[in-house]
């Protein structure tokens, strides 16, 4: 089609060339048509046209009109259009009338990028250039013009042969109407059509006569509806009929002059403020109207008035005039106030119309058939309301007489606009289901057609009109036609394939020919003859065959004509504003959305094959629609899951108050349980259990109701919709749906971590994320999917920390990931509680097993986080993945920490040594001259005491692991237990024992938690490998002289210190077992590795046992208790003994806390009943003396000697009550034994033979009866808490303070 430059320039392009260029036939518009209409069969028909317009196609008959040439120009118009509308598109639409251009219009490259020549080139127009002096405007960009006029010809090649074919297309488009206008009565056809849409435009009278209800309105019991079946079907085409109306007016103003023609203009103008030229271009109507018709009218007006004097027929001219002036001057202001009221008030006719036409015929499909024109017709009446909704959002109109801009206020949340389009969207599936069945119907209709047509052609009205031998041949060939169709006999009507093209184009030739003004017989004269036999009219039967006919072979097309909405798509960014304005509203409805999705699919028809660049844009824009709907689909189910999980949602519901609000409503029944006491404005909002069952909390309910009601609605919506396909583009909703769950149950999951202050609660964390899983197994009831495994996939993705190292035998990777959820609440654990970098005073707490803290942590203190209680919690949200985690991360800390003790075992090796000697030898002396020579060592004791407290950490969260895995699976716990007390003793362990023993340790059932815990940190790290570690009992003996003392004080009330140096003897009994197990095992590894090597086959390599490295254990603590007593006692004197209390409780507590210190070791050093002076002093007169003796507590022999001899004990025994714990509580009998009251306060998990070890070692100086009694000193003082609550038990230096 496109030519080259040098052809271009050599070629006139005047009307005369382009006239010329006719010649060209078929080829020059195929470019244009589709193959259908661009067969050779049909092109014949664009040959040359002679000056007279007779044609060779056209001389068949001088009364017939060739059909081809109407719709082959109508399709070319169509590409022409295209293409100038894609040219708009890059030029930015410009406004040549104001010369203004925007920076889209440069930067196309259509036009040269040389904006002052070329706007002068505009302005001037069509001025020629040579005369305008160009080189003064701008010399430089013409002489770039000059030099790229190759390129520049080039670019607008195309758009000037587009010029040159609209001006041949504006010629042939001449022609074919004037001839039209010369045998074809058209613009009297408006009257014609006028009933049909007057009755568009009656809303009561469609609604109370039942033109568009399958069933009679006046009865119901009726179920066929056959009153107005023609009225019903031509409401079909009256969008079409609106149009022809406003554009015949608007070209030919004169035709308004008639009087029928005011009521009918009246009616459309009143209801239409645009007017579309093509897809979302439109012309201002009643400014056009005002412009080109009015003028027009008032001319008329002027010529009727200076002839009344002469003719009477100016008289009628004037008044009629003078009345389509005032109609067109007030009919404006009536739209601007009237049009949006009366396509709402159509809009909710056609929602009911159309939606008990749905539950019809989905009751009573049969019945669809039938009504199937009724169907058409609703589905034209609703796509022209849907799309005259989206083209006039946004309009703006100017008022005539005060030419000031008024815009049209459109609903943007009117929620009718969702119902017709699931209407729509729901009649056409229906359609598409029952195709077979239409076809089938519409056959035997056409089958009966054809003889009540041969019947009434026969009539003497027929007869005596003596038609020519054309209309008649015409005739007897469309019954023959109608008389070959085949009849369906029960078979499978799709597999009836016929194609009845040839008898619509005989119908529509017998429709030009009566209608033509040259034919002696028109149409009128066939209805007459015929209408007299009391039946429907030879016209009725014959537009009705036409009608029935495309039912058959064009039923698809049929439907995609009337119950398309692709021309949505040129307002799809409204479309998406609208649907997220109603959807959720408070009359939207779930199930629309799959209507609003569907639209989406039939964009991409929109786009014109001729402009390639046009196909891949709408496919794009098509594809990001549905992907924009779908996301706010997505957020709103989000939001609706949201809703019932928020506070005012299920948790309202929640009847469980936690602890603190339970004990605030306690208060506060206390203090204002009288009538006239006023309530505090503080409690208001802690709403009571079953407070949602009051009448004026009915709301609330409902609400939850409705929203419990759309979450199930949507997605059982979702979950049975079809796929969505946009080109090669395809939308599984269901999908969509899932991961919006489970992302919002991941986003819902790292929400409810954390507080507005810090770390939320376990507990609370575990009680939420169980009622957000509760909601979505509400929602899974109604999709077809495992919502339920997808949640497990997110817990695990966020808790995931690499294979569980005990488990699994391949390594981990270097830069594993971790889940982001597991992260964060394990680092807040180690920096909070571990290390407590925020200073909060955090202590462990032996008695109630648990940390504690001076001041909150975040929103909490530490013992709301770290009891048995929060911490199941958290294990149960995370499972062994996050324990696994949270005890990697406490491995790395605790590791760091050793290493500090490997570093000043090395650093302090010779000093050590040195005081080893010294002890040893009994120097005192030389002992604290070479300890003065370590340096660091409160640094080392701090570093210590953290490692301890991480140790207490880990053993308290694997008692918490052990009682979940009990709960949960009893049999594997059981299990775990019985394995654990019958793995080999065997030293080096074989891999398979070393990590059954980690595991069984992970959950509390090993008899050493705390070695085993340290002694894996050392095998990892490759620590105690050398000789300085057999300094480690003397390092540990020369803290005894550490400044650290001087502030400690024993704490009653948690079992403890005050600066947590009780997690000390933790960390002593731990890295002492586990250097020793590590030092043997390495050595035996070493012992193998040279016998292997020195033997020429491979032997069973020897196994140790495990007493050996517990004798060594046992020989090495009882050094250190014998090395720190010396150095305590020694170190005491008249004027400073306030340390002396504590590391003396701090030495008792190591022997009661390790299993390789008998009870007898610190016997032999310090006398216990300087012990029970200690204990006296402080548990005698401590208020919270007798409730902390009647919990549950870790295993406190002296406290259980005061219970035998203390009378102030025994005083107030009896009366007594349990302290409430986050462990089992239970009352403390005097009667009970001394080894129970041992196992109570010990607090570790031990196995019956573990027991049977610890019996060996019951005997001792605590064994006394419980007559003894204990002398106190007279003027001794006590307290929980003090720098020296010890007093002067001993009044001569004799005594076993002297003891060496």
């Amino acid at each position: 089609m496109a030519k080259s430059r040098q052809q271009f320039v050599s070629e006139d392009a005047s009307p005369t060339s382009a006239r010329s260029r006719e010649g060209d036939g078929p080829t020059r518009w195929s470019e244009y048509l589709t193959p259908e209409v661009n067969s050779p069969a049909t092109s014949s028909s664009w040959k040359p046209v002679s000056s007279e317009g007779q044609t060779q196609e056209f001389g068949r008959s001088q009364k017939g009109l060739n059909m081809h040439s109407i719709v082959q120009l109508t399709e070319v118009a169509e590409g022409l259009l295209a293409k100038m509308y894609w040219l708009n598109q890059i030029l930015g639409y410009p406004d040549p009338v104001s010369h203004v251009f925007s920076e889209e219009f440069w930067k196309a490259g259509v036009i040269p990028n040389h904006p002052k020549i070329c706007l002068l080139v505009s302005k001037k127009f069509p001025e020629h250039p040579s005369k305008l002096q160009l080189e003064r405007i701008d010399k430089l960009a013409l002489d770039a013009v000059h030099d790229n006029a190759e390129v520049y010809f080039q670019s607008l090649e195309p758009w000037v042969t587009l010029l040159l074919d609209l001006m041949s297309f504006r010629e042939q488009a001449l022609r074919l109407i004037l001839d039209l206008s010369s045998t074809v009565i058209t613009l009297l056809v408006l009257e014609a059509v006028g009933p049909i849409i007057f009755l568009s435009t009656d809303t009561k009278k469609l609604r109370n006569e039942g033109f568009l209800s399958p069933f009679h309105p006046r009865y119901p019991d009726i179920l066929t509806n056959s009153a107005h079946p023609m009225r019903a079907q031509d409401l079909a085409n009256v969008t079409y009929y609106r149009e022809w109306v406003l554009f015949g007016y608007l070209v030919c103003p004169d035709e308004l002059l008639r009087v029928t023609s005011i009521d009918i203009a009246l009616v459309v103008l009143k209801e239409n403020l645009v007017l579309t030229l093509f897809r979302d271009e439109h012309i201002l109507l009643h400014e056009d109207y005002q412009l080109h018709v009015l003028p027009r009218i008032l001319e008329s007006k002027k010529m009727a008035k200076s002839g009344r004097a002469k003719q009477k027929e100016a008289d009628l001219e004037y008044s009629v005039a003078k009345q389509v002036e005032k109609m067109i001057s007030e009919v404006h202001e009536q739209a601007l106030i009237s049009c949006d009221v009366i396509h709402r008030e159509r809009r909710i006719l056609l929602k009911q119309e159309i939606g008990r036409m749905v539950l019809f015929f989905t009751d009573q499909p049969s019945l669809l058939a039938p009504n199937i024109q009724m169907v058409f017709s609703a589905l034209a009446l609703v796509q022209c309301e849907i799309i005259w909704y989206f083209q006039h959002v946004g309009i703006a109109s100017s008022k005539s007489k005060t030419v000031r801009v008024v815009s049209v206020e459109i609903d943007p949340s009117d929620p009718t606009i969702g119902y017709l389009l699931d209407g729509m969207d729901r009649l056409c599936c229906l359609v598409r289901k029952y195709i077979a069945a239409i076809r089938g119907y519409a056959l035997s209709y056409l089958s009966s057609c054809a003889g009540r047509i041969r019947f009434l052609l026969g009539t003497p009205g027929m007869v005596a009109l003596d038609l020519d031998a054309t209309l008649k041949g015409l005739f007897q060939q469309m019954v023959q036609r109608l008389e070959n169709i085949p009849k369906p006999h029960g078979e499978n009507i799709s597999g009836i394939t016929c194609n009845l093209s040839d008898l619509r184009k005989d119908w529509l030739s017998i429709l030009m020919m009566v209608t033509s003004s040259r034919s002696s017989i028109n149409i009128r004269h066939l209805e007459k003859a015929t209408i007299s036999t009391g039946k429907e009219g030879l016209l009725s039967e014959g537009n009705a065959a036409y009608i029935w006919s495309r039912c058959v072979d064009e039923l698809e097309s049929q439907l995609s004509k009337h119950g398309s909405l692709k021309r949505l798509y040129f307002y799809h960014h409204h479309l998406t504003a609208v649907f997220r304005n109603t959807m959720f509203g408070p009359e939207g409805r779930p199930q629309h959305c799959c209507a609003w999705l569907g639209v989406a699919s039939s964009f991409p028809d929109c786009a014109s094959m001729i402009v390639l660049e046009e196909v891949t844009k709408i496919g794009r824009d098509a594809v990001l629609y549905v992907e924009s709907l779908i996301e706010s689909i997505m957020g709103g189910l989000e939001g609706l899951v949201n809703i019932l999980d928020s506070e005012g949602g299920f948790g309202m519901l929640d009847s469980q108050l936690l602890p603190e609000k339970a004990a605030i409503h306690m208060n506060y029944a206390t203090k204002f349980s009288t009538p006239s006491a006023k309530s505090p404005k503080g409690y208001a909002g802690l709403p009571l259990p079953g407070q949602e069952s009051f009448p004026e909390n009915n709301n609330s309910i409902k609400m939850l109701e409705a929203a419990m009601q759309r979450l199930t609605n949507l997605c059982s919506v979702l979950n049975d919709m079809e796929p969505i396909c946009v080109l090669n583009h395809v939308f599984v909703l269901r999908e969509y749906m899932r991961e919006c769950i489970l992302g919002n149950f991941r986003r819902r999951l790292l929400a409810v971590l954390k507080t507005d202050n810090d770390l939320q609660r376990p507990s609370v964390m575990e009680a939420l994320i169980h009622r957000h899983i509760s909601i979505v197994h509400l929602a899974e009831q109604h999709i077809s999917m495992d919502l339920t495994q997808g949640i497990r996939e997110v817990l695990l993705t966020e808790t995931f920390s690499g294979p569980v190292s005990s488990l699994h035998l391949f390594e981990k990777a270097v830069d594993q990931q971790n889940g982001s959820a597991i992260e964060a609440v394990c680092n807040w654990y180690i920096e909070n509680i571990i290390k407590d970098v925020s200073g909060a005073g955090i202590l462990f707490a032996p008695i109630h097993q648990c940390f504690r803290s001076t001041r909150p942590v975040g929103g909490y203190f530490a013992e709301s986080v770290t009891d048995l209680r929060e911490l199941k919690a958290f294990i149960r949200i995370f499972g062994g993945y996050g324990i696994d985690r949270i005890d990697r991360m406490m491995k790395e800390h605790t590791a760091a920490l050793l290493n500090c003790i490997d570093i000043a075992l090395r650093s302090n090796r010779e000093a050590l040594e040195a005081a080893a000697g010294a002890m040893l030898s009994g120097d005192r002396i030389e002992r604290e001259n070479n300890l003065k020579q370590i340096v660091d060592m409160d640094t080392a004791v701090g570093f210590c005491i953290q490692a301890g407290q991480a140790v207490a950490f880990d053993l308290l969260l694997a008692k918490a692991a052990g009682a979940v895995l009990e709960e949960g699976a009893p049999l594997i716990f059981s299990l775990l237990s019985g394995v654990a007390n019958h793995l080999p003793d065997g030293v080096p362990e074989k891999a398979e024992v070393k990590r059954l023993r980690w595991v069984a340790n992970s959950v509390g059932v090993v008899c050493d938690h705390d070695a085993e815990w340290v002694r894996s940190i050392l095998e990892d790290v490759g620590s105690a490998n050398d000789g300085s570690w057999n300094l480690l009992p003397y390092l540990f003996a020369a803290f005894m002289t550490s400044h650290v003392w001087n502030t400690t004080a024993f704490n009653v009330e948690t079992g403890g210190f005050n600066n947590n140096i009780h997690c000390l003897a933790r960390c002593i009994n731990a890295v002492i077992a586990g250097s020793e197990f590590v030092r043997l095992e390495r050595e035996q590894q070493q012992k193998e590795s040279v016998s292997n090597e020195n033997a020429n086959e491979s032997l069973e390599p020897e196994m140790q046992s495990r007493l050996l490295p517990e004798a060594n254990i046992k020989s090495t603590m009882q050094l250190f208790v014998k090395c720190s007593s010396g150095i305590i006692l020694d170190s005491w004197s008249e004027n400073n003994r306030s340390h002396l209390v504590a590391k003396l409780i701090f030495l008792d507590q190591l022997c009661e806390l390790s299993p390789y210190l008998p009870r007898s070791t610190l016997e032999t050093h310090v006398p216990y009943s300087i012990l029970r002076s200690i204990y006296s002093q402080y548990y005698s007169n401590n208020p919270s003396t007798q409730l902390a003796l009647l919990s549950p507590s870790p295993r406190q022999s002296p406290i259980v000697s005061l219970a035998h001899a203390s009378p102030s004990f025994k005083q107030n025994f009896g009366d007594s009550t349990p302290q409430a714990s986050s462990h089992d509580s239970g009352y403390f009998k005097a009667s009970q034994s001394q080894e129970q009251l041992y196992d109570a306060y010990n607090g570790n998990t031990h196995t019956s033979d573990n027991n049977k070890k610890r019996d060996t070692r019951r005997s001792g100086p605590l064994d006394y009866s419980s007559s003894r009694k204990v002398k106190y000193v007279e003027g001794s003082t006590s307290a929980s808490m003090g720098p020296s609550p010890l007093p002067r038990f001993a009044v001569s230096r004799s005594g076993p303070l002297l003891y060496k």
